[in-house]
């Protein structure tokens, strides 16, 4: 593997977004899919199961991104980032209500926009000159 900031964005963040996927099932034992209020993480993010699954599928995303080319790696940091960003928005309007199905609370907003300025910035600001066929 290339050390492609892109690339070993991914694979890191993946990994950190596959384990917060899987040790969040460890609290969510009693909680329903789609609780607005869920079990706590390390005592202070707040999880569903729903939201266990969503970490799951964006780590995978990530990790498989990042292990296969560089385009691909900047192509997700960035859609995921992106993503982050609205849910980081969302989620102060979101905390607290009946429409919150990913149990967000105040620590997975700042989770949601410190992952986001991170993907964004790298995959907006590292390899401008790469090609789309460089592996």
């Amino acid at each position: 593997m290339s050390r492609s900031p892109n690339r070993v964005l991914g694979v890191f963040f993946g990994g950190v977004y596959l384990l917060i996927g899987l040790l969040g099932f460890t609290v969510t034992g009693s909680v329903d899919f789609f609780a607005t209020d869920g079990g706590l993480l390390a005592g202070i993010l707040e999880v569903n199961i729903f939201r266990n699954v969503t970490h799951l599928l964006i780590g995978s995303a990530l990790l498989l991104a990042g292990l296969s080319n560089i385009p691909a790696a900047r192509t997700v940091n960035l859609t995921i980032g992106g993503l982050f960003l609205l849910l980081g928005l969302a989620g102060l309007f979101l905390v607290g209500s009946p429409f919150n199905y990913l149990a967000l609370n105040s620590a997975g907003n700042v989770l949601h926009f410190a992952s986001a300025v991170v993907l964004l910035a790298v995959g907006l600001g590292a390899e401008k000159g790469v090609r789309a066929t460089s592996v």
